[in-house]
């Protein structure tokens, strides 16, 4: 269970690399029993902020407190934490049950306690026990991620940080590995604090989500609220598929845009008058109207490409403005709307979009 309490916490934490600043003065609350996922593109600092975490670099600025102890300056074999690499970094010459016992090892606990500890990890980890005497080499991608992990848990740490553990599998081991995941953090109540690129194991596992640019947090929040309602542009389109489209208003309540046609009535969220906008409609939010229909907004466009995602069907649609908009419907729900290059008439609703304000 979540506590409403932080485990971890940042303050103004800046992290520097010669003149260039990779970290600009982070706060960051973690809370004990979460798992916490931070996604961001490649160089937005995530790598660094979880090095700092674990202790393998030194902070520039700012302090690290571990509950209300700073540990920024603490070496990271004293850290009451545990990292699990991409690489996973197990030693292929050791069988299973000396990779699990190892940091046991080091902290010279005796070899029937070890052992009996690595057979419980087997179990938790849902790898048979005769795996104890198998050798690393012998296991498969899968199988060798639960080791790592099982390793990991032996120490018996506060919290578990992960760099992108996943990313050299394929899509369906992936896929299993991260609900078993997600499971094994319910089962187990540790901290788990997560790295990757993927934004699909970030919404499957993460009780919140931390998006990163430029060596800053741009939102926090839960998975709902940052694909619903993103705070920027940056956020919505690293989000996943998304339509936006650039609003102004008038009277301060009705939005306005070139290529959209807005039924009388129809009010959104509010702008300042004069003031701009962008107004986000996810792909699945956007349908094919018939003339019979009346859509709060809708959009005149010709039908590019039509694409087969598994279940769901993508289409793209230029607008008269010259706009390319994206359009999903689950494949029972396939659109009649025409051959490509025909016209279409596309509609969404203002209950299904969202205004970002600060573009």
């Amino acid at each position: 269970m979540v506590s409403s309490d932080p485990i971890l916490r940042l303050e103004g934490v800046v992290k520097k690399f010669g003149a260039f600043t990779a970290l600009h003065g982070v706060d960051l609350e973690i809370r004990e029993g979460e798992f916490f996922t931070i996604v961001g593109p490649s160089g937005s600092g995530k790598s660094t902020m979880i090095r700092l975490l674990v202790g393998m670099d030194e902070v520039t600025d700012g302090a690290i407190w571990l509950r209300d102890q700073r540990i920024e300056a603490m070496p990271a074999n004293l850290r009451p934490t545990c990292m699990v690499f991409q690489s996973l970094a197990l030693f292929p010459h050791m069988s299973v049950g000396q990779n699990i016992e190892f940091p046991l090892k080091l902290r010279k606990v005796a070899s029937s306690a070890r052992k009996e500890r690595a057979l419980e990890l087997l179990d938790l980890l849902r790898l048979p026990r005769d795996y104890y005497d198998k050798r690393i080499s012998q296991c498969s991608g899968g199988e060798k991620q639960r080791v790592a992990l099982a390793r990991a848990l032996a120490f018996d740490p506060e919290i578990l940080f992960f760099d992108e553990p996943l990313s050299a599998l394929d899509y369906r081991l992936r896929k299993t590995l991260e609900k078993e995941l997600k499971n094994l953090h319910q089962r187990t109540g540790k901290t788990f604090v997560y790295i990757t690129h993927s934004l699909e194991e970030a919404m499957v596992m993460s009780d919140r989500i931390a998006i990163m640019k430029a060596g800053h947090f741009e939102q926090i929040a839960v998975a709902d609220e940052i694909y619903g309602r993103p705070v920027s542009r940056f956020v919505a389109e690293f989000m996943g598929e998304v339509n936006l489209f650039e609003v102004t208003s008038r009277d301060g309540t009705t939005l306005e845009s070139p290529c959209l046609t807005v039924k009388s009535g129809t009010t959104n969220e509010s702008l300042p008058a004069g003031g701009n906008g962008l107004l986000m409609v996810r792909p699945e939010f956007i349908r094919f109207c018939g003339e019979d229909e009346s859509p709060d907004y809708r959009i005149k466009g010709r039908l590019l490409e039509e694409y087969a995602l598994g279940s769901r069907i993508q289409y793209e649609v230029e607008t008269e403005t010259g706009q390319i908009l994206t359009v999903e419907k689950l494949r029972q729900d396939r659109a009649s709307s025409g051959d490509i290059g025909s016209e279409v008439m596309l509609g969404f609703d203002a209950a299904r979009t969202h205004l970002i304000k600060d573009t």
